[in-house]
């Protein structure tokens, strides 16, 4: 099985989003190994967004992302990176596909609701910064057995 890293970003935590979209992994099947609620400092935003480092928008995605809480998570679950994404939509919420969490509730590029590793690479290395080794649970759900065939 798969982990990927996502965050519900600022936006989503203030507008009351959070459970809508926890509810939408859930229900998809994923199992929640690790969350938690924080506020990031400009250190670990700076190493998250490393990929951004000198970009035009970078200063203003730092601010906005260490400006109010976000919820941190690990899912796991087959394919679970790939989905993910999927789940989530186009960066652009305006460009997200309809039913994707951005082209439901995002309305700009700027404040676009949630982050989810592109890559297991990314999901790896996002994990890692966001959580100790100690604080991504191993356990077994009973419905597995009605999510993924056996053998």
């Amino acid at each position: 099985m798969e982990r990927s890293f996502i965050m519900i970003k600022p936006d989503a935590v203030q507008r009351g989003l959070t459970g809508e979209i926890i509810s939408r992994f859930v229900k998809k099947g994923y199992k929640l190994v690790a969350m938690k609620l924080m506020q990031i400092s400009r250190e670990l935003a700076t190493m998250h967004y490393t990929e951004h480092q000198g970009k035009p928008f970078f200063e203003s995605l730092m601010q906005y992302t260490t400006s109010a809480p976000v919820v941190a998570m690990v899912w796991e679950g087959k394919e679970v990176v790939a989905t993910a994404r999927m789940m989530i939509g186009d960066t652009n919420p305006l460009q997200a596909a309809p039913g994707s969490i951005r082209g439901t509730y995002g309305v700009d590029l700027g404040r676009n609701i949630i982050h989810g590793s592109d890559s297991l690479a990314s999901a790896k290395r996002e994990i890692a910064l966001f959580f100790q080794p100690e604080e991504v649970l191993m356990y077994s759900l009973t419905l597995e057995n009605w999510m993924y065939e056996q053998g």
